[in-house]
């Protein structure tokens, strides 16, 4: 029988049910904080339309859960969020005080790539100007976040990330405008000490996961809220975790996804984000009381090593694990188990108002575009897939390589693109530069449409999706969003050309 993962844990017989990814800290106080909102990114706003900034990335002392860490920040975490409106010209000036070579990557801005670049590089004691102009029709969530290959997750997790947040003529319906308004940054930490936890194998093969589940870097806060509908723009900013989430006795009602908003609101049970995602939900508080709001188990497929084939990976490295060839691969067979599904936790309590009135639901809110898949230019088919033991991942058969074009695709056209995931864990696809709509999962229609940039797939999943190349010609890339896979080769280079 040849060797899977999956044929490994029939071999095994064993499923470890509901794993725990760690204790909390002792001693911590939850739920007694309140709930913190980041501050906002200083603005210089001029006559001209134009919106001057300054951004830095450095090393930082704070505190989470009351005790001290050093972190990497844009000075604060997260860091500022940057609030733009539809139609300016932005000028941000980003200055690298790190002792390592980083970049900055404007999360799904629909910007020029000679602009967000994500193969650039920024040393150590420099600058760059990043100057672009927020397009009409793209007020919604975002975020910024390093993209410098084989550093993003060691970078992300350390904290080097912030919201970018765009408003547009939507927002000033008065279902919305009148809606309180709250942003919600999830990521989880693994601290060794005051500083983050090293790397292991496990995490480069599985992404890394941490302990300690924060809203806004804090552990379980609570939302007091003053009115009786909240707008949430939610994160997820974790390198790994997925968040499948559910507010106790309230339905979601989901307003926008990663690329704006929805046609009109989706009443939901739960709402799943991969790492990267983004939505906006509104919440109609109809009685007093305090509600959590909980990430529900989910198994995303992730494994862990049993027995000796820890040891073995530990003592080899991942040097070991690429080049080991048939003597390590056998050490570890019968070694990997499958995690199980994440374990139920709080992430924050929202408490009512007294007799809370909330708001009507909107009836519209933007049109999404119906694309004329009559006239696609190509049709592309792209397998993700891995090789687990050596912690290398690939888009169809080949790891990444910055000096190789992938895809060459002409500005103007429209073309859709086959997702098929191999491996048996979930793989979040995501594209930079233009957004996309999903049309199907497995050959079903989705409920409704929507912009997004990030979807996610489960094992054997097909996803087709379709992508209008409009405004921009450049080099970007394309990747999975567990960004420890996106550093091990699970990314793709796309150029696009004139027309």
């Amino acid at each position: 029988m040849k060797l899977t993962r999956r044929n490994t844990i029939k071999l095994l017989g064993a499923g470890l049910g509901s794993a725990l990814v760690g204790a909390h800290w002792p001693g911590l106080a939850q739920g007694t904080l309140a709930f913190p909102e980041p501050k906002l990114l200083p603005l210089r706003r001029l006559e001209s339309g134009l919106v001057e900034a300054s951004l830095a990335a450095r090393e930082s002392n704070l505190s989470i859960g009351g005790k001290p860490v050093t972190l990497l920040t844009y000075g604060g975490m997260p860091g500022p969020t940057l609030r733009l409106r539809e139609g300016e010209t932005v000028r941000l000036q980003f200055t690298n005080h790190l002792t390592q070579v980083t970049n900055l990557h404007l999360h799904e801005l629909h910007v020029s790539p000679e602009v967000d670049d994500p193969l650039a590089q920024i040393q150590p004691g420099q600058s760059r100007m990043y100057e672009f102009t927020v397009p009409k029709g793209s007020a919604g969530t975002y975020w910024y976040h390093p993209h410098i290959h084989g550093r993003v997750a060691e970078q992300l997790y350390a904290g080097l990330l912030g919201l970018i947040v765009v408003e547009g003529p939507v927002d000033a319906i008065p279902e919305l405008r009148e809606a309180e308004e709250h942003v919600l940054v999830l990521k989880d930490f693994a601290f060794s000490g005051s500083r983050i936890a090293p790397f292991t194998p496990m995490d480069w093969m599985n992404g890394k996961e941490g302990d300690l589940l924060t809203v806004n870097a804090v552990i379980r806060p609570t939302l007091r809220a003053q009115r009786g509908t909240l707008r949430l723009r939610i994160l997820n900013a974790s390198n790994a975790r997925y968040y499948r989430l559910a507010l106790e006795n309230h339905p979601l009602y989901l307003i926008a996804t990663d690329g704006g908003f929805v046609e009109k609101p989706v009443e939901l049970r739960e709402l799943l984000l991969a790492p990267g995602e983004r939505a906006e939900v509104l919440i109609r508080l109809t009685q007093a009381g305090s509600f959590r709001l909980q990430a529900l188990p989910y198994d995303r497929g992730a494994m862990m090593m049993h027995g000796g084939g820890m040891g073995m990976m530990n003592h080899q490295g991942m040097g070991g694990m690429s080049h080991g060839g048939e003597q390590s691969t056998l050490a570890m067979q019968g070694m990997m188990m499958g995690m199980g599904p994440s374990r139920l936790e709080t992430l924050l309590t929202i408490v009512a108002p007294p007799n809370p009135k909330p708001l009507p639901l909107p009836t519209s809110l933007a049109t999404v575009e119906r694309l004329h898949l009559t006239k696609v230019a190509a049709t592309r088919r792209f397998e993700l897939g891995e090789r687990m033991m050596q912690a290398e991942f690939f888009i169809n058969g080949r790891m990444f390589d910055a000096g190789r074009v992938d895809v060459r695709a002409r500005r103007g056209t429209l073309e859709v693109w086959e997702l098929i995931n191999k491996p048996d864990m979930d793989h979040p696809f995501h594209l930079h530069t233009d957004p996309f709509q999903v049309l199907s999962i497995n050959g079903r229609p989705q409920p409704y449409r929507a912009w997004k940039d990030t979807v996610n797939l489960k094992k054997n999943d097909v996803v087709r999706i379709a992508i209008p190349f409009r405004d921009f010609i450049g080099t970007t890339v394309y990747h999975c969003h567990i960004v420890e896979h996106e550093d091990r080769g699970m990314m793709g280079v796309l150029q696009v050309e004139a027309e």
